[in-house]
């Protein structure tokens, strides 16, 4: 076995340019067992990430607006301190967040029994109200606020608080049952390792994780077709579909580190999915720093891959497109206006074009764009790329090709979701280079799709946009889309989406 380092341990290059099995799987139909697991699993489920953030965000909004309440009614508000007390309720709501959450008070086992994290919260909102006497007393201005105020909200404060917990709590019940809020795991290898890995995992108090089935290369004979009462549903071929269909939140390969070569050739082909990858190390010898590792309660994981742009991630960049794309299309309505007349004008035929594309997991998403060419030569699959001088190609389209105006309308598509504004660029699913499928050109080329595509990303603003005529052009598009997703963050979307209009004037490769 080849040394491993821990600070580098398989690295997604590593993974990328690991030479053993051959190139991501092609699609793979699925065993009837399989497929009705993965329709059972079609359906999102909560995070419980998601939901410990929003209990944060109600908690303070429910302290800070009785705060303010209370004021109204016991104070009024024509006094010479009507700033002060709605600053108070905010600074002592916010603080207490603040200290619940450094006292793990948000954590899924405190939501679940609130009663037996009951002393942390009485604490933390008396040490909050005490701090903020000492403040008072310390500037001399504590005989100019009301006691009744203070001793009212505190007592209102911590009803609130507990009510809310209590609620919670009986509705975390309520969807751990029914299957709303759990992570869905799936194993990943056979045999005693992934029966011990399964006894230790549904071992653990108050677990959330919800093993889905076990794949494996192997045949019957060296890896038996039920573990732990889990049944094998398929290869690591057929994984691949199988995650695409069902809402898996993690793979978990149960492999032992010794395994190099099988372990890199099993990443090889799963880290294009858009799941939390982990290896199992509860039976491995070789231990790494305690910040290597994830726990599924006290069973150690081997962080390999996390899924990109996820949790609050996720919403804020929905957000940044809601928000961003309302303003493109209120901006840019002249514009869309005059392209909608001028194509009527100019030929037959709709003005508006859709075309199946790959959205995100490898999802067929239909994509706006103006018609730019003639409706009896459309190429709904673009099998056959837009070339220089194409005849299919309509005059008005010449144009509002060259100037990627035919791509205004997907602004719709990124309000209403199916794209965000900025991300790879969605390719049709039959597009081809020298009569190859993209995927068949570029290995691991289904991993630009962990994230959802989009009107413009980071490949095109350096030059990668248009015609995709060589087999180096879509690879080093794919390259640029990759380094995108692995750095993803606001302020590089902001960047782009700022840069796509000045790198627009650049029509060298745009027909």
């Amino acid at each position: 076995m080849n040394e491993i380092d821990p600070r580098n341990r398989f690295s997604k290059n590593a993974v990328r340019n690991h030479k053993g099995e051959g190139k991501t799987p092609s699609k793979s139909t699925l065993n009837p067992m399989a497929e009705q697991v993965a329709t059972q699993y079609r359906r999102d489920t909560m995070s419980p990430i998601m939901v410990s953030g929003t209990l944060r965000i109600v908690e303070f909004a429910l302290l800070a607006v009785s705060g303010l309440i209370l004021h109204g009614m016991l104070i009024g508000y024509s006094t010479h301190l009507v700033w002060h007390y709605p600053t108070i309720a905010l600074v002592g709501s916010l603080l207490t967040v603040i200290l619940l959450e450094f006292s793990d008070c948000y954590q899924m086992t405190a939501l679940r029994s609130p009663l037996s994290h009951a002393g942390k919260i009485i604490l933390v909102w008396a040490g909050v109200f005490a701090l903020l006497a000492i403040t008072g007393f310390l500037f001399k201005v504590s005989a100019d606020f009301s006691r009744l105020w203070f001793g009212t909200w505190f007592a209102t404060g911590l009803v609130l608080m507990f009510s809310l917990r209590f609620v919670m709590a009986v509705q975390i019940r309520r969807w751990a049952r029914n299957g709303r809020m759990e992570r869905r795991a799936v194993i990943v290898g056979g045999g005693k390792s992934a029966e011990a890995l399964i006894r230790s995992i549904e071992a653990q108090p108050h677990n959330d994780i919800r093993i889905c089935g076990i794949f494996d290369d192997r045949d019957d004979t060296r890896s038996p077709p039920v573990v732990a009462g889990y049944p094998k549903l398929g290869n690591v071929a057929e994984l691949i579909e199988f995650a695409r269909i069902a809402r898996i939140d993690m793979l978990i390969v149960s492999l032992p580190l010794t395994a190099e070569t099988r372990v890199l050739s099993l990443l090889k082909k799963l880290w294009v999915l858009p799941v939390d990858i982990r290896l199992s190390a509860h039976s491995n010898q070789l231990r790494f720093r305690p910040r290597s590792y994830s726990y599924i309660g006290a069973v150690p994981m081997l962080d390999i891959f996390d899924r990109p742009i996820n949790d609050w991630d996720s919403v804020a960049k929905r957000a940044f497109d809601i928000v961003f794309s309302l303003l493109g299309i209120i901006l840019l309505s002249p514009v869309m206006l005059v392209t909608a007349i001028a194509i009527k004008l100019d030929s037959k035929g709709p003005v508006l074009f859709t075309q199946k594309r790959h959205g995100f997991n490898n999802e067929v998403i239909e994509v706006y764009k103006f018609r730019s060419m003639y409706t009896d030569r459309s190429d709904p699959t673009a099998k056959q790329a837009v070339t220089k001088g194409d005849p299919r190609v309509t005059r008005v389209g010449r144009i509002i090709r060259k100037t990627s105006i035919d791509e205004l309308p997907q602004f719709f598509n990124a309000l209403f979701g199916s794209l965000s504004l900025v991300g790879p660029r969605p390719h049709a699913v039959a597009a081809q280079t020298h009569n190859l499928l993209y995927n068949e050109v570029v290995d691991g080329y289904f991993a630009r799709h962990r994230v959802k595509p989009g009107v413009t990303g980071w490949a095109q603003i350096n030059g990668w946009r248009g015609e995709m005529d060589t087999d180096e052009k879509i690879k080093m598009r794919t390259e640029y889309d990759l380094y995108y997703i692995e750095n993803w963050s606001l302020w590089f979307d902001l960047k782009i989406l700022l840069m796509t209009p000045i790198r627009l004037l650049n029509t060298e490769n745009a027909y």
